[in-house]
C-alpha cells in the first residue's frame, strides 16, 4: 500500500526550497467519500495535494483553506489542510462529465473556468489572512504557480497530478512545490529548469516510483531532507461541533425546525457524515437557550 507522504528539503546550500508528495490514499479517499467523478476527482486531488505541501510550511497551530473559485461547471473546490498532516475537502459539483481536452488528458482547465484561487491562514489566534489570484488556465498546478508569484512574490514552480482509472478509483497522485529563496542566484533557475526536465509528468513518474522521496531526488538528486510528515484525510467535524451550530441559530429558528420537519439532519460538505437531531434534542437544546437567557437577565435592574 501507498504511504502517503510529504517532504520538505532544500538544495543549493538552502537557495531552493522544494516539497515533494504522494497522497494517492488521500485523493482515494475524497474521491470515496464525495463520490466524485474522474475530472472532479483530479480537480480536487490536485487542490489537496498542493494544500497539504502548503501547510506543511505553516506553524504547528496555524491552518490553511484554499477555496478555487472558477466559473466552470464543477463549481467551487475547498480544501482545509493543517501542519500535522490533515487535510479534508470537496468539491461543490462532484458529477462533471467532459471531453478529454486537446493533450488527451481529464479537461481540469474546463471543469474549474476561470476566476479566483484564495489562500486563507488561519493563525489560531483568531487572526485570518487571505490572499488572493485570478486563475490562469484552472489547471490548479498552474494557477497556484501564478498565485505564489503575483501574492507572495516567490518564485515557484508547481506540479501537481492524480491518475485516475477506468473504476473512477485514483492510482496515484502526488506533487511537487519548488520555490527559490530571496537569495537565490542566476544559477539556481537554470539549475531548477534542469530538475524539471526530469519529471515532465507527475503521475508517469509516481506509477512506477510511488515515494515522495524518489520524487524529491528524481529533480534534485543532491537534495538535503529536512523533515517528512504523513498525510491524511481527517474531517473535524463532529457532533458537539454541529450541536454548538444548531445553537447559534437561536430559539426561533430551532423551533422552526422542529415544527416543520421534526428534526434537524446536518450534512458536513468536508466529508459527507450525517448528524441527526431528534425532537427531544431540539427540545433540550432550546430549553438550554432558554435557560441561559434567563440566567443573563437575573440580577438586572
Amino acid at each position: 500500500m501507498t504511504t502517503d507522504r510529504i517532504i520538505r528539503a532544500i538544495a543549493r546550500e538552502g537557495r531552493v526550497r522544494v516539497l515533494t508528495c504522494v497522497t494517492t490514499e488521500l485523493v482515494a479517499t475524497l474521491q470515496k467519500r464525495h463520490d466524485t467523478w474522474p475530472v472532479a476527482t483530479a480537480a480536487l486531488g490536485r487542490t489537496a495535494s498542493i494544500s497539504a505541501m502548503m501547510a506543511m510550511l505553516l506553524k504547528n497551530e496555524e491552518s490553511l483553506t484554499v477555496k478555487v473559485a472558477g466559473d466552470g461547471p464543477i463549481g467551487q473546490i475547498w480544501v482545509e489542510a493543517l501542519p500535522n498532516g490533515d487535510v479534508r475537502g470537496y468539491v461543490d459539483n462532484p458529477y462533471v462529465d467532459l471531453p478529454l481536452n486537446a493533450a488527451g488528458k481529464l479537461d481540469v482547465g474546463g471543469a474549474v473556468g476561470r476566476g479566483q484561487l484564495y489562500v486563507i491562514r488561519d493563525t489560531g489566534l483568531r487572526d485570518y489572512y487571505t490572499s488572493s489570484s485570478e486563475l490562469q488556465t484552472g489547471e490548479i498546478a498552474d494557477d497556484f504557480t501564478y498565485y505564489f508569484v503575483t501574492s507572495e512574490q516567490t518564485p515557484s514552480a508547481v506540479g501537481a497530478g492524480v491518475l485516475v482509472g477506468t473504476d473512477d478509483v485514483p492510482i496515484v497522485a502526488g506533487g511537487f512545490l519548488i520555490q527559490l529563496m530571496p537569495d537565490h542566484r542566476e544559477d539556481d533557475i537554470a539549475y531548477v529548469e534542469e530538475g524539471l526536465k526530469r519529471v515532465p509528468s507527475v503521475t508517469s513518474f509516481l506509477e512506477s516510483h510511488a515515494s515522495a522521496e524518489a520524487l524529491l531526488h528524481e529533480i534534485f538528486p543532491d537534495a538535503q531532507i529536512l523533515a517528512m510528515q504523513d498525510v491524511r484525510f481527517r474531517c473535524k467535524c463532529s457532533y458537539e461541533r454541529i450541536k454548538r451550530i444548531l445553537l447559534n441559530l437561536g430559539t426561533d429558528e430551532l423551533g422552526a425546525i422542529r415544527r416543520e420537519q421534526g428534526i434537524a439532519e446536518v450534512t458536513c460538505h468536508f466529508c459527507g457524515n450525517v448528524y441527526t437531531f431528534e425532537e427531544e434534542e431540539l427540545e433540550s437544546m432550546m430549553a438550554t437557550l432558554q435557560t441561559t437567557v434567563d440566567h443573563e437577565g437575573e440580577g438586572t435592574v
